[in-house]
């Protein structure tokens, strides 16, 4: 654990200008908002094309150097995805470029440091109805990374975000599977590393605010039903496969699913209330 909070610089391509006391640069918040994020957004600048690429992608904050680090320590971000994606095909065309290139001066930034990218994670806790359509909102946690991605090559390093990546789908399931992966499941599995050059979050909790004005008009006031709809994902009850021969649902599944059922309500009916 970090002695003293850490937080991301502020640049102008990450600093939250409106309704700045939402921001949080902290990377404790940043990374947890990150990490329990089922799907990732990834913009990046695809070769050839006039437009932006987003994908959604399954990803995780980590330290291979140091495993046990915390949330709110330096981490990098682990990606997984197809070994023939457009994303890891531009990463793989980057660090080609990098490698002929390192006998010379020509070498860019971005072969040197991986592609440039931004990573979008968002949680929607709530639905924030006020007294006019104009002061709806929506309870939510926001975050944005950058930073610049390349290929894992070790397969130690790669073994360990497979397993980070793993287990941020369902803790322990890595353990519980037929592990390691062979060597065609390695091969057509890769992952990016991202190493984080800044991030912000957004965060908003509480009821619904309205205006004055508003507020003091008992006509509006007493017609209009103001107030938040907590939202959160609900894992349902586990179907079985059509070749599962396991008796009963694993123990540490159904532990985490109830867990994590009850965490997400608890959070949505809390951030709900002033």
């Amino acid at each position: 654990m970090p002695l003293r909070e850490l937080q991301y610089p502020t640049e102008p391509y990450s600093k939250v200008n409106r309704l700045k006391d939402r921001a949080d640069y902290a990377l404790e918040a940043i990374h947890r908002i990150v990490n329990t994020c089922p799907l990732l957004h990834v913009s990046f600048q695809a070769p050839g094309s006039p437009f932006p690429a987003v994908l959604p992608m399954i990803g995780q904050m980590g330290s291979f150097d140091r495993p046990s680090a915390d949330l709110g320590d330096v981490l990098d971000l682990y990606l997984h995805g197809y070994v023939s994606s457009r994303i890891m095909n531009t990463a793989r065309s980057s660090s080609s470029s990098s490698a002929s290139e390192t006998s010379t001066e020509t070498s860019t930034e971005e072969s040197k440091e991986g592609i440039p990218i931004t990573i979008a994670a968002t949680h929607l806790d709530g639905l924030v109805l006020s007294l006019t359509p104009n002061s709806h909102s929506y309870n939510y946690r926001s975050a944005i990374l950058f930073g610049h991605a390349s290929l894992v090559t070790s397969v130690p390093e790669k073994l360990y975000a497979m397993e980070l990546i793993t287990n941020s789908v369902v803790p322990q399931r890595w353990a519980h599977t037929r592990v390691p992966p062979n060597a065609a499941e390695m091969q057509s599995t890769s992952v990016l590393k991202v190493r984080i050059t800044t991030g912000s979050a957004k965060i908003r909790e509480g009821g619904p605010h309205d205006e004055r004005g508003d507020l003091e008009d008992r006509g509006v006031v007493e017609r209009v039903w103001t107030g938040v709809v907590p939202v959160w994902s609900v894992l349902g009850t586990p179907v079985v496969g059509g070749y599962n021969e396991v008796g009963e649902v694993p123990g540490y599944l159904e532990e985490w699913r109830g867990e994590r059922n009850r965490e997400g309500e608890e959070f949505a009916r809390g951030v709900a209330k002033d």
